[in-house]
């Protein structure tokens, strides 16, 4: 139902830009998150939205380098990560969760997408 796309190998310093689609087209009313995993660590909260894109937030780590938006009428999120370290180094997921607000604990998600996978070369 959900698919992330857009990770890649990209040197520190560098730019993406991640999208995640829902195929079914049901996430409009939902508020959306990007979570990572990197190997060996736990799974982490990135960046949240709300329904209308209205509100967002994000975790410390990433705030001021990454941007969350959405445009509901392609049922797509995005996430937008400059400045990229190689501790953003993971594979990114986009959740949709169970209500119209977003929240950090993955445990209020309800449907998941397939990761991609990011890399961030020194």
């Amino acid at each position: 139902q959900l698919q992330a796309s857009g990770g890649g190998l990209m040197q520190a310093g560098g730019s993406l830009r991640l999208s995640c689609t829902d195929s079914r087209r049901t996430f409009s009313n939902n508020g959306v998150g990007w979570f990572r995993q990197a190997p060996g660590k736990e799974r982490e909260f990135v960046a949240g939205i709300n329904w209308r894109g209205g509100s967002s937030t994000y975790a410390d780590s990433v705030k001021g380098r990454f941007t969350i938006s959405r445009d509901n009428a392609k049922s797509t999120v995005y996430l937008e990560m400059n400045n990229l370290k190689p501790e953003d180094t993971a594979v990114y997921s986009c959740a949709s969760a169970r209500s119209a607000y977003a929240s950090r604990s993955p445990e209020l998600y309800q449907y998941w997408g397939r990761g991609t996978q990011v890399t961030v070369s020194s």
